[in-house]
């Protein structure tokens, strides 16, 4: 499991050192591709595989499936890590996230996110916890 937030910096090159912590979980191969509210996702590959799965299972026939499958298929690449524990990010994946140089990341259980430091403050609002909690009631999370 993913956990934790970290802060790093992307180089003029795209490259990014994923924390020590992180690197464990990954493995040799992974997948990072666009994630939702303008991040980006690291999948270790086990997870990608059975995110892929889903993704195969929806109909063809219905656009929403097809669009939602071509936002995360389309951008993924398969990453290593070099020696010193970094990965490079194309340039469409650092565009569409807008990283530029201070970039927060964060495990998120199955995965890891990548935000720029100004869109993860933006999506980090716990101002009203109260109705957030009242939303997770809805969908069983009881705690």
């Amino acid at each position: 499991m993913f956990m934790g937030e970290y802060n790093h910096t992307i180089d003029a090159k795209g490259r990014l050192i994923i924390p020590s912590k992180f690197r464990e979980l990954l493995g040799e191969e992974f997948v990072l591709t666009k994630g939702l509210d303008g991040c980006l996702s690291i999948y270790p590959m086990d997870e990608w595989e059975a995110f892929e799965t889903k993704l195969r299972a929806l109909p063809l026939t219905n656009k929403n499936a097809r669009t939602f499958s071509r936002f995360f298929v389309a951008g993924a690449t398969t990453c290593e890590l070099d020696k010193q524990g970094r990965i490079l990010v194309p340039q469409t994946l650092r565009e569409f996230a807008g990283l530029d140089k201070d970039v927060v990341l964060t495990g998120n259980l199955n995965r890891i996110e990548v935000w720029s430091k100004e869109k993860w403050n933006e999506n980090c609002n716990y101002d009203d916890m109260d109705s957030i909690a009242e939303g997770m009631q809805e969908m069983g999370i009881v705690i």
